[in-house]
């Protein structure tokens, strides 16, 4: 019997370490399963690119996974029984089945957090995958000269979000607004060039706002100010799907599955989380961050250490840190803000449109690592199991 390995999901983390994991095992001895609900690789660093009127090549996850041995069902999870070892999906023609697994990698990402605002899943729009960028892209298009589009968070997605459409759509009146700053983790030299850019875009700043309710035309803030939106753009802050913490597998009061640094499972030795699914320590004292910087190397961590594990080899530990925070002004400014290993600003950034030759190149290589994560190597190069049987998973721990 071949052993059993099912990634849920085919995101920047998925991919990458279904791809990774048909590298370092050996066909004859792995079968593995990627289960996605949509057919195409998602870029969803660019969404806000999309929601503004760009076009984005498509990447059919089939010819990402061509040629490597990788299996691909269409098909939406619907729950995971971790001690029984099986996922319920509903396939694409509505066909309900059940998928049996050894070992599960669960990359199953995020989406919008509505924080509990009331008006949020009524009435905003947000950035977190095609669906609903094409959502905004249309209700935009649709907008009159001087409309008021307000977009809520001030991290790096409301701040791509905002520069982006004030760029496109320079007729209205853009405002971003954030319960504490916008850009608060930036060095105070960026803080300088993202406000100087919000200038010549024309975008409206409200720190320390804080929105209570959005309806239709208006969001209204926790004293009671309206602020004037006939588009609401939701960006403040991400929640994962239910689908973990509905089963027995530990989880951390958000939904994230807690692992540890192989990016195992602290409760379930078969079960993997990589990406923003995962909990998982950073290099300083907070988590890793919900990021495409962050899920791509837990993939590569989490493959490895699978890989390892079946084959009876060393369990590699690489230290996963972040080099830099790289944020889109629109298409021809951005910021890198160089960091710490542990994600704290320094004083050393790009800005401008080398900026913006530099985040296209991130992107573009993000993109392409992932379209490329399981090119075959020689029947050679595969690990083979040194012993198929269950042992191996803990004696090898």
């Amino acid at each position: 019997m071949k052993h059993r390995i099912v990634v849920l999901g085919a995101g920047y983390a998925g991919a990458n370490a279904a791809g990774r994991l048909a590298r370092r095992l050996h066909p004859g001895d792995v079968e593995i399963t990627v289960v996605n609900a949509d057919p195409d690789f998602v870029e969803r660093v660019r969404m806000h690119q999309l929601a503004a009127g760009q076009q984005l090549a498509r990447r059919p996850l089939a010819g990402l996974f061509a040629d490597t041995g990788v299996a691909l069902r269409i098909a939406r999870v619907r729950s995971v029984d971790a001690d029984r070892k099986l996922v319920a999906v509903r396939d694409e023609h509505g066909v309900d089945l059940e998928i049996a697994y050894d070992t599960l990698v669960y990359a199953l990402g995020s989406t919008a957090a509505d924080n509990g605002v009331p008006g949020v899943a009524e009435y905003a729009h947000t950035v977190t995958d095609p669906a609903t960028a094409l959502r905004l892209r249309d209700r935009l298009a649709g907008l009159d000269r001087g409309a008021a589009v307000l977009v809520v968070g001030g991290g790096l997605t409301g701040i791509e979000a905002a520069t982006e459409i004030a760029e496109t759509r320079p007729d209205l009146a853009v405002t971003i607004a954030a319960r504490t700053g916008v850009g608060d983790r930036l060095s105070e030299k960026a803080r300088r060039h993202l406000n100087s850019v919000f200038d010549r875009l024309g975008v409206a700043v409200r720190p320390h706002t804080e929105i209570a309710r959005i309806d239709s035309t208006t969001a209204t803030t926790t004293d009671d100010r309206v602020v004037p939106a006939a588009v609401t753009v939701w960006t403040a802050g991400f929640a994962v799907h239910p689908i973990a913490a509905a089963t027995t597998v530990t989880v951390d009061p958000t939904g994230r599955i807690m692992v540890d640094r192989t990016m195992r499972s602290i409760s379930h030795p078969d079960v993997y989380a990589v990406g923003d699914a995962a909990l998982a320590d950073g290099p300083g004292t907070e988590p890793l961050r919900m990021s495409c910087a962050s899920g791509i190397p837990m993939a590569w961590q989490a493959a490895d250490s699978i890989a390892a594990r079946l084959t009876g080899r060393r369990v590699p530990r690489v230290p996963i840190f972040y080099a830099a925070q790289c944020i889109s002004l629109g298409r021809r400014d951005a910021l890198i803000q160089f960091v710490t290993p542990d994600d704290r600003a320094t004083n050393f950034l790009l800005k401008g449109r080398h900026a913006a030759r530099y985040k296209e190149l991130i992107c573009r290589g993000a993109a392409s690592i992932t379209a490329h994560p399981a090119a075959a190597a020689p029947i050679g190069h595969h690990r083979r199991l040194s012993d198929p049987t269950p042992e191996i998973l803990t004696a090898a721990s």
